[in-house]
């Protein structure tokens, strides 16, 4: 199982990405060097938005898909979201 996922960081803005254990990677981005480049800078970073696939393949496609949206369309995404 994958799963892609969108973060929120502290300046407000948003981070997708691909894994396959979600609690370990929101660990990794905000307490650790294997975190994204990008979230290292912006932490803390909190989980808003998160789905899963059965392959990396369809999970791929996806994050491709939402990090072309604008941060409008991926806002949209996260407010019909519930946890």
């Amino acid at each position: 199982m994958y799963y892609v996922y969108i973060l929120e960081c502290r300046d407000n803005t948003l981070y997708t990405g691909i894994t396959k254990d979600i609690n370990k990677r929101l660990f990794e981005h905000n307490n650790t060097e294997k975190g994204a480049k990008y979230t290292k800078n912006r932490r803390p970073v909190k989980l808003v938005y998160f789905k899963d696939f059965p392959d990396r393949s369809s999970a791929s496609k996806e994050e491709s898909r939402i990090k072309k949206l604008s941060k409008i369309e991926k806002q949209e995404i996260i407010s019909k979201t519930i946890f």
